[in-house]
């Protein structure tokens, strides 16, 4: 200790300091204020620039393929080019299992990707769809596919009858429902998987924790029994109707049509509309941003991001007096520190997807994508 005291030589108060500095949770530095950074420029994209349809259900950037965004929408697959502004399509006529896509993930080994239909799970390999599991041919719990995540080698796609999981290497299928795992309700509408784990929404049932290693599942739930009201404050998952698990960083966000839970693995906290920056209870999704300790919460009246450990928010929303205009809101807390207008802003207020390249957002909406950037935009897209 003597050594290691006089090596630094900054006392006993900056040892100190540096055994908290690493102990510390590693992510990504916000504002010095606290805040979130503050996205000004914006630009939309939509079916007559080359999207198969303006009802984006998913995005979500490519890990091995820089420049490649790819989209769950009504109309089909696509694969968004930033650099040259090209889409492909990938849609029935192609093997696709069929043209509604709810969500997209693409194994960041093989770049392989995956596209969770409401007629099967398909996969895409080698800019083909070279197959399309079904209940019939497969391990499928139901062709109705609502989310697909990759984990490790196995695939999980979660259906109106249950989550499955596809070992790629074997080849094998496991399914679980409520006769194997901890749900009250079998419609599973979400996934996401980090830290060793493979976190389920299921509808009505909260949220599903799967421990890979332990092959053990547990749930949470909404413990007051209310469906109607948060009776008491931050005492568990605010509501058993989720939309959406995100684990980042050591922090799982969890979605709900009445508001936002945040947990990280000693306490929950809740989240509303009328005591936050949030701009709705009526959450359709939510991703933790890579590296830190923010959320971007999808909702149907605009887009919001929280940075958990300052309890600062900056919420994007449509400026109703002027058409293809945005408002930006900034909250300490529960309290609105300002709100300023800008140019651009998001394609339609009722959000539904969001990810993450190069600094950039990608957000999906009822009405288009939308593009938002850190530098003005490059004037290419609207």
């Amino acid at each position: 200790m003597r050594r290691i005291h006089e090596r630094w030589g900054g006392g006993w108060e900056a040892l100190l300091a540096l055994c908290l500095a690493c102990a510390a949770p590693a992510h990504a530095a916000g504002q010095p204020d606290g805040y979130p950074p503050v996205y000004e420029h914006w630009e939309s994209l939509y079916a007559e620039d080359g999207l198969p349809d303006d009802h984006v259900f998913w995005v979500e950037a490519d890990p091995v393929r820089e420049g490649r965004i790819w989209l769950g929408t009504e109309g089909g697959l696509a694969c968004y080019h930033t650099g040259d502004g090209s889409v492909e399509v990938y849609s029935p006529a192609e093997g696709l299992g069929h043209r509604a896509v709810m969500s997209v993930a693409v194994d960041p080994v093989s770049g392989d990707v995956w596209a969770a239909t409401f007629g099967g799970l398909s996969r895409v390999s080698g800019g083909k769809v070279i197959q399309t599991f079904t209940q019939m041919n497969s391990g499928l719990a139901n062709d109705v596919v609502f989310s697909v995540v990759v984990a490790g080698e196995d695939v999980w796609a979660a259906t109106t009858a249950g989550t499955s999981r596809y070992d790629t290497k074997t080849g094998a299928w496991e399914i679980y429902t409520s006769l194997n795992m901890p749900a009250e309700e079998n419609w599973c509408y979400n996934l996401s998987a980090g830290g060793g784990k493979v976190f389920i929404a299921a509808w009505g049932g909260g949220i599903i924790e799967y421990d890979i290693e332990r092959d053990h599942f547990r749930d949470y739930l909404d413990p007051d029994g209310e469906f109607e009201i948060e009776l008491f404050p931050n005492d568990g998952l605010v509501h058993n109707i989720t939309t959406s698990p995100s684990f980042e960083e050591g922090l799982l966000w969890a979605t709900t049509y009445f508001g936002l839970s945040v947990y990280d693995f000693r306490r929950w906290e809740s989240f509303f509309d009328h005591d936050s920056g949030l701009a709705s209870n009526f959450i359709n999704f939510g991703r933790g941003e890579p590296g830190t300790r923010r959320g971007w919460i999808c909702t149907d009246k605009g887009l919001s991001v929280l940075d958990y450990d300052s309890r600062k928010w900056v919420t994007y929303k449509l400026d109703p007096d002027r058409p293809g205009g945005g408002i930006v809101e900034r909250w300490d807390g529960g309290r609105k520190v300002d709100a300023r207008k800008t140019n651009g802003g998001l394609a339609h207020r009722f959000v539904l997807s969001i990810d993450f390249a190069g600094g950039d957002v990608w957000v999906g909406t009822s009405h288009g994508l939308s593009h938002g950037l850190r530098t003005a935009p490059s004037g290419r897209a609207r």
